[in-house]
């Protein structure tokens, strides 16, 4: 098998499996995070690759996926972009909330494939979006844009509230929706808070059983 055929690979090493905060949608889903990531790297031959995110539905993508079912006036008829799907599910939620239409943004080819098919398993097509979306300011295109767990990392943290920010003050028309479950770098600043999830978490990826994500509305500066 080889990285032509992501696909493969996620049917044979995954399984099919709804989140718990989210039981009406269907994904294809590891059960533990390390067989998974050293299968990755056997398939490829190549050691040191990131962890695969996109099999496990992290706790900020499953609050904004219930906010989403939940509330669907809040994306009835608009375009929404998912940036950092994972495997599609905040996307997939959007669609099934009756998004006009739904793009995820991803640069792993593995979770490309992912959001594939798990938008398959529900009934649903988003499209996937081309390379690093950060890499480039943002030029229009969405009406709303959905944020699940991405703070992380510092230096990923940092550059994509900078592009958010950017694209705010460019299009002052356009939501952003951000998840996060009180990562390490969520900003302190410019976020106005919406709501809160208790989601059940795996001791496999997660310090804790449960974790708390809130979701904010970002704020224009």
């Amino acid at each position: 098998m080889t990285i032509a055929d992501p696909a493969s690979f996620i049917r044979a090493n995954t399984e099919i499996a709804s989140p718990p905060l989210v039981p009406e949608i269907r994904l294809h889903l590891a059960s533990e995070v390390t067989p998974l990531w050293h299968a990755t790297e056997a398939t490829l031959e190549q050691d040191g690759l990131p962890p695969p995110y996109w099999a496990f539905a992290w706790p900020g993508g499953q609050a904004l996926a219930r906010y989403l079912l939940d509330r669907p006036e809040e994306v009835r008829g608009k375009r929404v972009w998912d940036i950092g799907a994972g495997g599609g599910l905040t996307a997939i939620a959007a669609l099934r909330a009756g998004a006009a239409s739904a793009i995820a943004f991803e640069i792993d080819p593995f979770a490309r494939a992912a959001i594939a098919l798990n938008g398959r398993l529900n009934g649903v097509a988003p499209e996937i979006g081309p390379g690093d979306v950060l890499a480039t300011p943002y030029r229009g295109g969405a009406d709303l844009m959905l944020i699940g767990d991405m703070c992380y990392e510092r230096p990923l943290a940092e550059r994509l509230l900078a592009w958010l920010d950017a694209a705010s003050l460019t299009f002052a028309d356009l939501a952003v929706l951000l998840a996060d479950p009180g990562r390490a770098y969520l900003p302190k600043a410019g976020l106005e808070f919406v709501t809160q999830y208790d989601v059940p978490t795996s001791l496999d990826l997660e310090d804790r059983t449960i974790r708390t994500p809130a979701i904010y509305r970002l704020a224009v500066a």
